[in-house]
């Protein structure tokens, strides 16, 4: 579900649980406190109608699946803000003449319990709404810290990971060193050797030309 339309939704409750409750405490006033509860209700019901209107909005821009079950809900909303309505005219109708006022209120005695047992009804409906709104923005709450939790985790995985993978490089750095050294030691090895070989065969030869020319003196003699 979009978190938008669980956002609207939440408030829509609340706004629609206290407008209930107002309706209930209204119905014992009189004069002056009566018509600014009356005022404050209608206030109430605009700002609800609002955010029925928004959260239609955002539940026909989601996917089809979806969409249908956030529409057939908000049916629900819509119904429950007309019968709040109904309540509001039956309120203000209390303030006709006496006369006209009595009548109404024997002729519907009957239908004013009814409308208060609706009223309860509603304001039970609407808390319960309110309190499983309020769980799903708990168990979002809950799935994003533990998202936030494996982000961290991971996180920290990578910069163990990242750490092997510097230490294995600057072991290998070492190696190429070490490797590089040891050609240059082969080198100058190999170089000397060769140097060696030349004086060597030098000495071999002077050697051979010196017997040459020992054995040449005695023979000649």
């Amino acid at each position: 579900m979009s978190n938008v339309f669980e956002g609207y939704e939440r408030q829509y409750c609340e706004l629609s649980a206290n407008l209930l409750k107002k309706c209930t405490a209204t119905g014992a006033l009189n004069g002056e406190q009566k018509k600014q509860k009356v005022s404050e209700i209608k206030t109430g019901i605009d700002e609800a109608e609002a955010l029925i209107r928004k959260m239609d909005l955002e539940a026909r821009s989601l996917q089809p699946n979806v969409k249908a079950v956030l529409l057939a809900k908000l049916r629900e909303y819509k119904s429950d803000l007309n019968n709040l309505k109904t309540e509001v005219k039956k309120i203000v109708s209390g303030n006709l003449n006496p006369s006209a006022r009595d009548e109404l209120l024997e002729s519907g005695m009957a239908d004013a319990m009814t409308a208060s047992a609706d009223q309860k009804t509603r304001l039970m409906t609407s808390t319960e709404r309110l309190n499983k709104t309020s769980d799903r923005v708990k168990d979002s709450r809950r799935t994003m810290l533990e998202t936030e939790e494996l982000g961290v985790s991971i996180l920290q995985d990578l910069h163990s990971q990242r750490q092997s993978l510097l230490h294995a490089h600057n072991t290998l750095h070492g190696v190429d060193d070490n490797i590089g050294k040891s050609k240059k030691i082969l080198t100058n090895m190999s170089r000397r050797m060769s140097r060696n070989k030349w004086i060597i065969g030098g000495v071999v030869l002077v050697l051979v030309v010196a017997i040459i020319l020992i054995l040449y003196f005695k023979l000649s003699k």
